[in-house]
């Protein structure tokens, strides 16, 4: 099973930042090639993160987990995140009225829109 492992220094989230980035209206991805081993070869680089301005801890926390929880089914799909990357997602405040069958294309569009990029 494939684990989410968050970023922790703030160097880290720099790098990524620099590199790679695709929005939509209810999140926006980041995403480097792996710069940062992770603690199992299995685990997937990934932070989720949303702004203060969103809203209280409630609203905050529960953007996060429905974004989580989209992660997971890609994950479960072949070739739709590629592992080789370090991904940081910007949750957004429109992701909270929307339901996770509108949201999962979206993300799984963006992850590949992300593999073109150069």
């Amino acid at each position: 099973m494939v684990r989410l492992e968050s970023l922790k220094k703030s160097d880290q989230f720099r790098k990524v930042l620099k590199n790679k980035k695709v929005h939509t209206d209810y999140f926006s991805i980041f995403a480097a090639k792996n710069f940062y081993k992770a603690k199992h070869k299995a685990n997937l680089l990934i932070s989720f993160v949303m702004k203060k301005k969103i809203g209280n801890a409630v609203k905050r926390n529960k953007i996060r987990r429905k974004l989580k929880a989209i992660v997971q089914k890609l994950l479960k799909k072949r070739g739709a995140i590629n592992k080789d990357y370090t991904y940081i997602v910007f949750g957004k405040s429109n992701a909270y009225a929307q339901k996770q069958d509108v949201l999962l294309p979206l993300m799984e569009k963006s992850f590949i829109r992300l593999k073109k990029i150069k």
